[in-house]
């Protein structure tokens, strides 16, 4: 099935929507790279809730395992008593991460427990269940089957030594945990013994057909469907679906001692939770789940998941006649600063270290700003973090109504104006709407930023051109001022409708300010002759002493050793992605001579790949500037902006012709971005 568009959206009417998130399991912290999803997620709900859809988001705690037992019992608690604890952790970071899920349950509930033994009592009627005995390494001191990774040896390779039963870290060998020399239990220290044991497994591979064409018809992105394909060409293997006591989870109908192994019960998690907002709010459960459903599911999850979500649990809710998802959307990980996640390095960052020093709408703008239906990685990069938010949600969006709001007031009377100054650009902001809806339904979130903050750069160049601070100071010019500055603030309301899927506690504040609930309409009509209140500061500059505190405390909660996993491909500083460059003195910095610079003008250079030619007005006199920035830009987007040139560069010439100068910009694998200073700048004024 393809990618429900808005197209469809607006011909249907409202729509009947199903969301989940992939369950965190309940032994340990959400970090940011959780944060990917749920805050991915939520975005897309709440944009399908702001266009008045009957959209739903449940999620849950996974909460059974070996890992769980085994942790509940080094801390001397019970495992129930170990995933409430962990649970009530959970929701409290996700809530405070503006993380608005409809239900949050946990795969340990009694709707669980019924729905598991339902569908399988379901696939062993149908066929679908075999049973058979097999031989698995067992600890004979802790009395349990041991899972490849509770076994550590020596590798039969390279001989290195405290090796996991399945994959060599050190030579990056794979083989039999039965292949280990000197193998020991990871829990108990006691040699591991072999032994037999009666399993119940899930026929995967008759389902083969079904899925190759399911895989195919939409439900998954192309390269999630190519991946996909490896398995099923490869031949599908039968799913063993039991694990044999002591256990932390649900026993098997009529198989006493056996248990439903966790990947069994979590994605039926997904039912459970639902059917427990159900039974709250008196929502009718077979309209989302039946066979012939009409509504629409969605699975959030991460790239390592894919098989469960795809190939066994399409599967299993075929055979237990259940509807299956719309659509699994799939992202890649986080990294941060280009690398892997590290403890020791202080960039393996927990949901609540980051809450103790940031505010939680940055991370969601900057996640936003980058996320897009892709399974690429997303990439943390904590200078550019500051950059972005600091200067498109302060210095772009907040700004307008922090410049406009007082000169609205006339004696003490905030109303806007009776009619917009400049329909054309309203028009185009309201016009751009569809645009940026298109972009949200289809996850493409750093598209529908990119969309956003062109119609911020719009208001932000039409104020700065108007200079209602110049004009406030002319006798007679009031109504100039209130018509500029009312259109401003309703541009800024426009922003705000946009923006509140990304950003909900500054819509909220900007709701109070403009007494308006921001609603997303098909048609955003402007406010007039409307009473607003007094404006009041929404947003922060995120301060790097405060990003690199944060680091910091991350190092500091941390072991001085950390395992090779944990550590493998550690950035070598925290705050950078590339080594600093040589150490200059404050005289080297002072020769830079750098100025605002207007864009008058921007042409393609005939014969250069990558190379714009800008006209650069400094203030009195003009420079004429080749950049390499053509991969990221259009000559007509850049005419009219500011951005910041070394002014005092020796010319050189080029094939092309003289470059008088350099414009500053930032670059990553994403584009290049140029500089731009806060508007209200002037051509000509010198960057200190």
């Amino acid at each position: 099935m393809p990618d429900t568009t808005l197209a469809a959206d607006q011909k249907s009417g409202p729509r009947k929507i199903l969301v989940t998130s992939a369950l965190p399991y309940a032994n340990g912290s959400i970090h940011l790279g959780h944060l990917v999803e749920y805050i991915q997620t939520d975005i897309w709900v709440r944009y399908q809730k702001a266009r008045g859809h009957e959209c739903y988001y449940v999620c849950a705690d996974d909460a059974h395992g070996t890992a769980i037992m085994l942790k509940a019992e080094e801390l001397g608690i019970t495992p129930e008593a170990l995933i409430e604890q962990v649970k009530a952790e959970h929701e409290k970071d996700f809530a405070d991460f503006l993380i608005r899920f409809d239900n949050y349950h946990s795969t340990h509930a009694e709707e669980n427990r019924v729905f598991a033994n339902e569908i399988y009592r379901r696939l062993k009627n149908n066929g679908h269940i075999a049973e058979r005995e097999i031989t698995q390494a067992f600890d004979p001191e802790k009395n349990l089957f041991l899972a490849d990774r509770y076994i550590k040896g020596t590798c039969p390779k390279c001989k290195a030594d405290d090796q996991y039963g399945d994959n060599c870290e050190a030579c990056g060998a794979t083989y039999a945990p039965t292949d280990l020399l000197n193998p020991k239990s990871a829990i108990s220290g006691a040699t591991p013994i072999e032994k037999k044991s009666t399993h119940y497994f899930f026929k995967l591979p008759e389902f083969e057909s079904f899925l190759k064409e399911w895989t195919r018809a939409g439900h998954v992105s192309k390269e999630i469907a190519n991946k996909l394909a490896e398995w099923l060409d490869a031949g599908l293997q039968e799913w063993d679906i039991s694990r044999d006591a002591p256990y932390f989870g649900f026993e098997i109908p009529d198989a006493p001692g056996k248990y439903f192994y966790v990947w069994l019960d979590a994605p039926i998690g997904y039912m459970a939770s639902f059917k427990n907002l159900c039974e709250r709010e008196g929502i009718d459960f077979d309209t989302f789940w039946a066979k012939d459903s009409t509504a629409e599911l969605y699975h959030f999850i991460g790239k390592d998941i894919v098989n469960f979500h795809a190939l066994f649990w399409p599967a299993m809710l075929t055979s237990a006649n259940y509807r299956t998802p719309n659509k699994v959307c799939v992202h890649g990980f986080l990294t941060v600063n280009g690398k892997k996640m590290s403890k020791s390095r202080g960039t393996f960052i927990n949901a609540r270290n980051y809450l103790n020093f940031l505010e939680p709408e940055y991370l969601r703008y900057y996640f936003a700003a980058k996320l897009s239906s892709s399974v690429e990685d997303l990439d943390l990069n904590l200078d550019d973090f500051i950059q972005r938010v600091n200067s498109d949600v302060v210095g772009k969006v907040v700004n307008i109504a922090s410049r406009c709001a007082k000169f609205v007031t006339r004696d003490g009377d905030a109303t806007l104006a009776g009619d917009i100054a400049e329909p054309a650009l309203w028009q185009q902001a309201v016009d751009a709407g569809e645009t940026i809806a298109q972009h949200y339904e289809n996850r493409d979130f750093g598209k529908a930023v990119r969309e956003i903050m062109a119609v911020a750069d719009a208001a932000n160049e039409y104020i700065a051109a108007k200079e209602p601070w110049k004009l406030a100071k002319q006798e007679g010019a009031e109504a100039e001022v209130q018509a500029v500055c009312s259109l401003g603030i309703n541009l800024f309301r426009a922003l705000m409708i946009y923006l509140k899927p990304i950003l909900p506690n500054m819509a909220e504040q900007a709701s109070v300010f403009l007494n308006d609930d921001l609603v997303w309409a098909d048609t955003i009509e402007p406010l007039l002759k409307h009473r607003i209140e007094v404006f009041k500061p929404m947003v922060k500059r995120v301060e790097k002493d405060k990003v690199a505190a944060m680091v910091e405390a991350g190092i500091q909660a941390q072991p001085a050793q950390q395992t090779p996993q944990e550590d493998a491909a550690a950035p070598t500083t925290p705050l950078a992605v590339e080594p600093l460059a040589p150490e200059i003195t404050f005289d080297d910095f002072i020769k830079v001579d750098l100025r605002v610079a207007r864009i008058v003008a921007a042409s393609h250079v005939e014969g250069a790949s990558k190379l714009l030619q800008l006209t650069l007005d400094i203030g009195g006199e003009t420079r004429n500037v080749f950049s390499g920035i053509k991969s990221s830009y259009q000559p007509e987007q850049l005419e009219g902006r500011l951005t910041v040139m070394v002014a005092n560069l020796a010319a050189r010439k080029m094939r092309f012709g003289m470059s008088e100068g350099m414009v500053l910009a930032a670059g990553d694998d994403e584009g290049i971005y140029l500089l731009e200073p806060d508007s209200g700048a002037q051509p000509g004024q010198r960057v200190t």
